[in-house]
């Protein structure tokens, strides 16, 4: 009887289900058709707010391409690997509708009217348009600070205060102004500060005054310190990680830069400083940590067409002996079986020379490079302070060309001075040894005499003295918008560092960020300034080209080739003026000394066409070599905007000049005289334009500079070989040299005069 029961309740449910389900499937198609794809998302009448902050206050969002580098395909396709889709809810919608109202109201605009439409563009698609009528704005017509002028001075309020007369009262900009103060008066040690904003409202004039009121309160200090989660780290190296102790005053910059410190330590993977609520003058600091390991080890190997293969390893201990000192060692290993893999396959061929180092096979041995860092942090229990040593060894080689071998070390006290503010001193203390032909010591050194080239070829001394201090106040590291970041150096070495290069060396180099114009985009202006002087010593005045300055690339003179704009020497092969003329039109002698005669001018390719007639070779045939400058200053000045179309895209113009200076600057006795050395030399302005791609790992940045400099005479240096070595030779005739290829069409002109740049980080 009871399975009777069962059976027969088991089939009224199935019976009322066959019945239900044309019903329910109707529901459902309807509920689908009810909720379509939104394919267009449109606002008309936005006029005072921006576009892409009132996108994100509502919650009707239309379906968009998953990344800037899919649009193309987006636009053909719509695969939902591509597209990030989203659908109509009806009830969001209306919500939307009061969304906007109150983002305007909080902009100032408390009479905005909101209106929608939605377009049925197919039978699952849709368009929405939101039809906005902004109204008058409420105006401020009075802003006053009630404050002790004793503790904060006028041009400190009137900077803290984003509230401003004349413009709509934007309460988004009111409470940014209350932060802004109870942040100013906790960094005097005010953290029960309290400030109360308030505004009348006149309805009918529509028009508002604010008042802000501060009371200080009393002052607050640093209590009891209590430490949670240390268990491998000793609670005294937490404590040498912050910037306060018990007694000193309650200060919003020394708790961001203990929290700094604790992460920047890798001992922590979580670092929280937490002070609970309370209206004491003594402040209770809970520090709650989240210890990571102590150790970390990676190794790594790959290989390319010109080094072979390649392994990398490194180990860093963190919490070495205690005290939070952190051991780095890194070994790079390359040119592996490059005997066994040369010219095979995909790999270059080196071909045996023995011009250069006299070992045919020098450049197929293994190249290395090994580093060991030891940092003591909080040097002297003062946690501002740091103790770094280091020790390095190489032996890199480029190809055919140079061997480097150097060996050294360094100690580099550093001082905290500030919120990302340091001050440092370094001593680095290397010996080099380069072995190479001529044209590299001609080319890189500016030294091509035989004399100067065998005592550069022996080993020397590079031990330089270095102070540099540094500052960063911008808003954000990747793309500031405001703010400012500064950087001065001093670098001395002579007999009294032990060093074979003697100079003194000075630069600086700012960058200023402003908000300008449409909401989003920011003017950056940017300036460096260097001079290095050498002075008597072993090497007998000689720079080392990582002291002297360059100018042009990505970073610097954007119409320029990278360290392109500055003193320069062309390079020729010698097979180039085997059938060239001298001054006279006579041909050219190119086996013996009298190649010096060769003009340059005449060069011709080394073998005949179809007439029988040896043409004259281009400009794409001299390669231009940087020499450096001993004086530079270089400005830039970019103006970045976002662009309508997407979100994270970005454009900007820019006009970017430098001149880098050949004769030796002295700032102390040379005057006027000696400013004038600092911008001769070879200079230039070009002006450009990029598009710059916001990406979570910073900007993806493409830019064009345009060159508009004209031709120049630059000496061209050339080498023959005599008795089996090659032995480098300047020409007494300058070349007339045009990178931009001045002797084409107009319209290749124009393409060769713009020089094209692909990085990643804005150019400062």
């Amino acid at each position: 009887m009871l399975l009777c029961r069962r059976l027969g309740r088991t089939a009224l449910v199935c019976l009322a289900s066959a019945v239900a389900a044309p019903s329910l499937f109707a529901q459902l198609a309807s509920a689908v058709s009810a909720t379509p794809e939104v394919r267009k998302l449109e606002f008309k009448g936005i006029e005072n707010v921006e576009r892409a902050a009132l996108e994100k206050s509502i919650s009707t969002t239309a379906t968009r391409c998953r990344s800037f580098l899919l649009s193309p395909i987006c636009r053909f396709s719509r695969f939902r690997g591509f597209e990030e889709r989203h659908y109509l809810d009806h009830r969001e919608l209306r919500r939307d509708v009061l969304r906007i109202r109150v983002f305007y109201f909080k902009h100032g605009f408390r009479e905005a009217q909101v209106d929608t439409a939605v377009t049925r563009l197919t039978d699952k698609t849709v368009a929405v348009r939101f039809d906005i009528v902004e109204g008058p704005p409420t105006v401020v017509t009075e802003v006053t600070v009630n404050h002790d002028s004793t503790l904060i001075k006028p041009k400190k309020v009137r900077e803290l205060t984003r509230v401003v007369v004349g413009e709509p009262l934007d309460l988004f900009q009111l409470d940014s102004t209350r932060v802004l103060f109870q942040n100013e008066l906790w960094e005097q040690g005010y953290a029960d500060a309290l400030v109360d904003t308030s505004s009348v409202v006149d309805a009918v004039s529509r028009t508002a005054r604010v008042n802000v009121r501060l009371v200080p309160s009393h002052v607050t200090t640093i209590g009891q310190i209590v430490i949670t989660g240390a268990q491998k780290v000793a609670s005294r190296v937490v404590l040498n990680s912050l910037s306060f102790r018990p007694g000193d005053l309650y200060r919003r910059s020394s708790i961001i830069q203990s929290q700094r410190n604790l992460y920047e330590s890798s001992l922590f993977k979580l670092a929280v400083l937490d002070v609970p609520q309370s209206f004491d003058s003594a402040k209770t600091v809970n520090v709650l940590l989240r210890e990571a390991p102590l150790h970390e080890a990676r190794l790594s190997g790959g290989f390319n067409t010109v080094d072979y293969i390649q392994t990398e390893a490194r180990y860093t201990a963190y919490n070495l002996l205690g005290g939070a000192r952190r051991l780095e060692l890194s070994g790079t290993v390359g040119n592996l079986f490059a005997s066994a893999m040369n010219g095979r396959g995909i790999f270059r061929r080196i071909q045996a020379d023995t011009t250069i180092t006299g070992d045919a096979k020098a450049f197929l041995q293994p190249t290395w490079q090994t580093s060991a860092t030891l940092v003591q942090p909080a040097f002297l229990q003062r946690p501002r302070n740091s103790l770094s040593f280091g020790a390095f060894a190489q032996r890199r080689a480029v190809p055919a060309v140079v061997i480097d071998r150097g060996y050294g070390g360094n100690v580099t006290f550093t001082r905290q001075l500030g919120i990302r503010a340091t001050g440092s001193a370094t001593y680095r203390f290397e010996v080099t040894r380069v072995e190479a032909g001529g044209p590299y010591f001609c080319v890189n050194f500016g030294v091509c005499d035989t004399t100067s080239i065998t005592a550069l070829r022996a080993h020397q001394r590079l031990s330089p003295i270095n102070l540099q201090a540094q500052s960063d106040r911008t808003d954000q590291p990747l793309s500031p918008t405001r703010g400012y970041r500064a950087r001065a150096d001093l670098e001395h070495a002579s007999q009294a560092t032990v060093s074979d290069y003697a100079f003194n060396r000075a630069s600086a180099d700012g960058t200023l960020y402003s908000r300008f114009g449409p909401r989003g985009a920011v003017l950056a202006s940017h300036l460096r300034f260097g001079f290095v002087r050498p002075l008597a010593g072993t090497t007998d005045g000689v720079l080392h080209p990582r002291k002297r300055f360059y100018a042009g690339g990505s970073q610097s003179v954007r119409g320029f080739g990278e360290n392109q704009l500055g003193p320069r020497i062309l390079t020729l092969p010698h097979g180039y003026l085997i059938h060239a003329q001298d001054a006279n039109g006579n041909p050219c002698d190119a086996f013996s000394d009298a190649i010096r005669f060769c003009d340059p001018n005449s060069a011709a390719d080394s073998v005949a066409n179809k007439a029988g007639v040896f043409g004259q070779v281009d400009d794409d045939k001299f390669i231009p070599r940087p020499l450096g400058g001993t004086s530079l200053i270089e400005g830039s000045v970019e103006y970045r905007f976002p662009l309508p179309f997407l979100s994270n895209l970005g454009g900007a113009v820019f006009v970017d000049g430098a001149a880098v200076g050949e004769r030796v600057f002295d700032p102390l006795g040379g005057g006027l005289n000696s400013l004038a050395s600092l911008v001769s030399g070879r200079g230039a302005i070009t002006p450009g334009f990029g598009i710059r791609y916001y990406s979570p790992v910073g900007p993806i940045r493409v830019d064009v500079g345009i060159n508009t400099g004209t031709t120049e005479d630059l000496a061209v240096v050339t080498e023959v070989i005599r008795n089996g070595k090659r032995e480098i030779v300047p020409l007494d005739i300058p070349r007339r040299y045009s990178a931009t290829g001045s002797d084409r069409g107009v319209f290749r002109n124009a393409l060769n005069r713009m020089v094209l740049h692909l990085s990643i980080g804005q150019p400062y």
